[in-house]
């Protein structure tokens, strides 16, 4: 049987957890775009995954901070064209943060990541919950 999970009412605002149904961000910058993300569930792990395709391995970062599990990334990009004359330069910024609440059953050490062909993909193991251990009677001779 899973657990119950709560959201945790300490905080100024309502932080979505990994089980809510609407899972907007709660911080959130100036963006082009904001990655989609899929959350799976089963008996030993949750997997976010997060589409952000083109992006580099190295801007993207993850943090967690008190149960607080963010997603965020910073990109610049700057082209200077001199030609003919004329000088031409351009830049872009984009930037994304998403943060969830992590359930108490999560295994934080044993977090991981990984990013391939655009998709971010972060493992939160539960904690093994203990076996029912096996209670016999012994004789006494």
């Amino acid at each position: 049987m899973l657990p119950s999970i709560t959201r945790r009412s300490n905080w100024p605002f309502n932080m979505p957890s990994l089980f809510d149904d609407d899972f907007w961000p709660v911080f959130t910058t100036r963006t082009s775009s904001m990655p989609a993300v899929n959350i799976k569930e089963d008996e030993k792990k949750f997997t976010l995954e997060l589409a952000v395709p083109g992006m580099d391995k190295k801007d993207l970062k993850i943090d967690i901070n008190e149960d607080v599990l963010t997603i965020s990334s910073e990109s610049k990009d700057e082209k200077e064209e001199n030609r003919d004359g004329y000088r031409r330069k351009e830049f872009s910024y984009s930037s994304f943060c998403r943060s969830f609440q992590i359930p108490e059953n999560i295994n934080q050490d044993k977090i991981e990541a990984n990013y391939k062909d655009g998709i971010l993909t972060v493992v939160l193991p539960k904690v093994e919950e203990e076996k029912n251990k096996i209670t016999r009677q012994i004789k006494i001779s």
